[in-house]
C-alpha cells in the first residue's frame, strides 16, 4: 500500500512485522471521530441548510447504516471517556473539557486485550483529549499513540506530534499526517486491528486547509475573511476530513477492507458559530439536541443493512459495549453501555428505553419526550415527535398544567433518571 512521502516513521520495536493478515474470523476495527461535528454540519440530516460534500461518507452511508439519534456529551473529552470506557461522566468525573480521565479505568484497548487474549492491535491517532500527560494513551493500554494529547492545535500546520511519549513539531497538515500516519500503521499489521482514529477537524481555528482537500472553491486566507464567514472554512475542513478518510480506506487491500467495519461518528455539536437551524446557545456545549445529538454511520463487516435509515436510541456510551461485541467478546452490557451490534443486520436489534448525557446539567429522552434538570434547579420538558429544536418547554408557566399524557411522561423520565444518578 502507498503511503505519503512526509509520513511518521514508526519504530520497529511498537509493532509486529509479519506478513499482514488480511482476512481473519476476527474484523478489524476502524473508529473515526470528527471534532465538533453536529446533525447541521452533516449530509444526509435534515437540518441545516449548507452541507459539505463528503463523497466517502456518503458511500459509506449508501452500504450501511446512517443513526439519527446517538447522543454524544456536549463536549469532546466527556464523549471520548465515556466511548473509551463505557461509562457515563458522573462515574469517571469526566463532566467537562479538560477534566482527567483516571489511569484506574479499564479502557477499550485494555478490555479486548484482556477478553480476545490479545487477538487485536490497536492504536488510536489524533486528538486525545483524556489527559495533557504526554504518557496517558499508553498508560490507558493504547499500544501505539501518535497525535496530541490536548483539546486542539495552535495551527493546523503548527504543532506538536506525540508519539508514544516522544514529542516534536510537525508543520504537516494535521489532516493528511494523521491519515499517513494511520496508513503506515495499518500497512505493517499482522493481526486484526481496532484503530480509533480521531481528526481534530473540524474543530477550530477555522482556517483554509491545501486546495486539493476540499471543493469550497477559492476562498481568501487572510484572517479577516475567514473571521467575517468561518462557514466555508469550517466546511472546507469536514471535506478535508472526507477526502483523507477515503485516502485511508481506499489504502485497504480488497480483502482487507471486506474484513474491516467503519464507524464514523462526530463527538459533540457543531460550535454556535457556524450552527446552523440550532440557536448558537443551543449547539456545542449546551444539553440540548445541537449539543449532543450527533451524526453516526456505519458500513462494512457485519454490516447487512444496505442504505438504512435507523432511529434507535443509542449512547455515545454504548460504542464500548459494541466494539467489544463486534472483536467477538460477546460482551452485551458493560457498565452503561449496551451493545447495538444486532441493529447491523436487524432493525429490530436490541434498543435502549432511554438515552443519557449529562454536563453541569443533565438531561433524558425517551422515543418520544426529553426531559433536562438545569443546574439552577429548573427544569424543561420537550416533545422532541412535534418539535425536535426543543420548543415549547412544556413546564413553562404559558404550558401548565400538563396533560396527564405528558405529567406520565414527565414522571417516567424523573424516575428513570433518578435510578441513573444514584
Amino acid at each position: 500500500m502507498a503511503c505519503s512521502s512526509n509520513s511518521e516513521n514508526i519504530d520497529d520495536t511498537d509493532i509486529d512485522m509479519e506478513t499482514p493478515k488480511e482476512t481473519s474470523e476476527h474484523p478489524n476495527i476502524l473508529l473515526v471521530i470528527a471534532d465538533d461535528m453536529g446533525l447541521d454540519a452533516c449530509p444526509g440530516y435534515d437540518i441545516g441548510s449548507v452541507k459539505p460534500n463528503m463523497p466517502n461518507l456518503q458511500s459509506l452511508m449508501n452500504s450501511g447504516i446512517k443513526f439519527n439519534n446517538l447522543w454524544s456529551n456536549p463536549t469532546c473529552t466527556p464523549t471520548r471517556a465515556g466511548i473509551i470506557t463505557g461509562k457515563y461522566g458522573l462515574r469517571t468525573s469526566v463532566l467537562a473539557v479538560d477534566d482527567p480521565l483516571s489511569t484506574s479505568e479499564t479502557s477499550l484497548q485494555k478490555y479486548l486485550d484482556l477478553n480476545t487474549n490479545n487477538e487485536y492491535a490497536n492504536a488510536v491517532i489524533g486528538k486525545w483529549h483524556l489527559s495533557r500527560n504526554t504518557n496517558h494513551p499508553n498508560d490507558m493500554g493504547v499500544d501505539y499513540f501518535a497525535g496530541f494529547t490536548g483539546g486542539g492545535v495552535p495551527s493546523y500546520t503548527n504543532w506538536t506530534l506525540n508519539v508514544n511519549g516522544s514529542t516534536s513539531t510537525s508543520t504537516d497538515y494535521t489532516t493528511t499526517k494523521f491519515t499517513d500516519l494511520a496508513i503506515n500503521w495499518v500497512d505493517q499489521q499482522s493481526k486484526p486491528w481496532f484503530l480509533w482514529l480521531a481528526f481534530n477537524a473540524p474543530h477550530t481555528p477555522f482556517h483554509l486547509p491545501p486546495n486539493n482537500l476540499h471543493a469550497q472553491g477559492a476562498l481568501p486566507s487572510d484572517n479577516a475573511s475567514i473571521n467575517t464567514n468561518p462557514l466555508p472554512y469550517y466546511m472546507a475542513a469536514i471535506e478535508a476530513l472526507d477526502t483523507e478518510m477515503g485516502r485511508l480506506i481506499n489504502s485497504l487491500s480488497d480483502a482487507e477492507r471486506e474484513n474491516t467495519i467503519i464507524i464514523f461518528i462526530g463527538d459533540n455539536g457543531t460550535p454556535g458559530k457556524v450552527a446552523q437551524g440550532y440557536n448558537s446557545r443551543r449547539a456545542k456545549g449546551s444539553i440540548y439536541q445541537g449539543g449532543v445529538n450527533v451524526p453516526m454511520v456505519i458500513s462494512g463487516k457485519h454490516v447487512t443493512r444496505v442504505n438504512a435509515s435507523e432511529y434507535a436510541l443509542i449512547n455515545a456510551t454504548d460504542l464500548f459495549a459494541t466494539i467489544a461485541d463486534i472483536a467477538g467478546t460477546e460482551t452485551t452490557e458493560i457498565n452503561d453501555s449496551k451493545s447495538f451490534k444486532g441493529l447491523l443486520s436487524d432493525s429490530d436489534g436490541g434498543k435502549r428505553d432511554y438515552a443519557y448525557t449529562e454536563n453541569d446539567d443533565y438531561t433524558i429522552r425517551n422515543t418520544t419526550h426529553k426531559y433536562i434538570y438545569f443546574n439552577d434547579g429548573s427544569e424543561a420538558l420537550y416533545n422532541l415527535s412535534d418539535n425536535p429544536l426543543e420548543n415549547p418547554n412544556l413546564l413553562n408557566a404559558n404550558q401548565l398544567p400538563l396533560s396527564s399524557e405528558n405529567a406520565l411522561i414527565k414522571d417516567e423520565l424523573t424516575a428513570k433518571l433518578l435510578e441513573i444518578r444514584n
